[in-house]
């Protein structure tokens, strides 16, 4: 690329543990030639200390402001944002491997949008993963993902006054915010972003949280809710559950082939919706039953909203 991005990257972190670091900073070397690079820092006072030291030092290391609510990456996200030094803002979770190619069509983008969604496609794929993609090939089958990356106009969330810290799903609540006030949306379903797996470990954790997101996308929430009931029904005859995987198979399959999915999807990464549907039958019931004692279990406390509504985003703007 002959130029620099006139755009700003915001990382948020909040680590316990440096064992992604070296991957991280191999990638912020290369990212910051192309655009300017702010990582936000909520890890304890060691790491952060440590990041200081091992981070590009053209990279600006930043500590995280106070910011209403439990939910730490929003606080993260806000301090980067307000900082930011260019209208052009990406949004990039720590996992999350941008190329020039991709972060020049986000950009690019932001010249008439003032939201813009890419997709996320991860890499390497274990087999938790491949298990992972299967909700997002039926997520695009429906229209579109949530990536762990997006790109804003700063102008437009600030105006907005920022966006709620209370909500577990952020990145909805965020998408839903800038939408509330009005900014136009861009999804680029075409453009994959890397995006590093999860442990296994994490991936556990995250069954129950990711169900409990889909209290904010109520039509969503009760078709989930229909799928064990219907499960049961079907499995009195099992040429009905076999009927049900294929066609779950064939939605996940629609979805890959969307927008040019078929160059960064696997042949087979369609085989594993019917699993990942399976789990979401059983955790949205737990979600629910997690709501019913309090909220979700997130970094030792409970978060009750998933994220409101966009009715509700849409009178708080009109207010404002």
């Amino acid at each position: 690329m002959s130029e620099r991005l006139r755009a700003e990257v915001v990382v948020p972190l909040a680590w316990t543990d440096d064992t992604a670091l070296r991957d991280l900073v191999g990638h912020l070397e290369r990212l910051v030639t192309i655009a300017e690079v702010t990582v936000v820092d909520g890890s304890s006072p060691a790491l952060f200390a440590a990041h200081a030291v091992a981070l590009p030092p053209a990279v600006r290391h930043l500590p995280v402001e106070p910011w209403a609510g439990p939910n730490g990456k929003v606080a993260g996200v806000m301090t980067g944002v307000r900082a930011a030094r260019h209208d052009a803002v990406v949004l990039a979770d720590d996992d999350v491997r941008y190329d020039a190619e991709g972060l020049a069509a986000v950009v690019g983008a932001l010249d008439h949008a003032d939201l813009v969604r890419p997709q996320n496609v991860f890499d390497p794929m274990p087999w938790h993963a491949r298990w992972d993609t299967g909700r997002t090939l039926v997520n695009r089958a429906f229209g579109g993902d949530y990536p762990g990356t997006v790109g804003i106009r700063r102008a437009v969330l600030l105006a907005a006054g920022g966006y709620d810290g209370h909500a577990l799903f952020e990145n909805l609540e965020l998408i839903r915010t800038i939408r509330a006030a009005g900014g136009r949306e861009a999804r680029l379903d075409g453009v994959p972003v890397v995006r590093r797996p999860p442990t296994l470990q994490h991936f556990l954790e995250q069954r129950v949280r990711q169900a409990y997101d889909d209290l904010a996308q109520p039509p969503r929430l009760v078709t989930e809710l229909a799928l064990l009931p219907a499960a049961v029904w079907a499995g009195r005859r099992p040429v009905r559950l076999l009927a049900g995987a294929v066609g779950v198979a064939l939605l996940a399959e629609a979805g890959r082939r969307r927008a040019g999915g078929t160059r960064f999807f696997p042949a087979t990464a369609a085989l594993w919706a019917p699993l990942w549907l399976a789990e979401r039958a059983v955790c949205v019931w737990l979600a629910v039953l997690a709501r019913l004692r309090g909220g979700v279990p997130y970094r030792g406390r409970r978060i009750v909203l998933a994220a409101h509504s966009a009715r509700t985003l849409r009178a708080r703007s009109s207010r404002a």
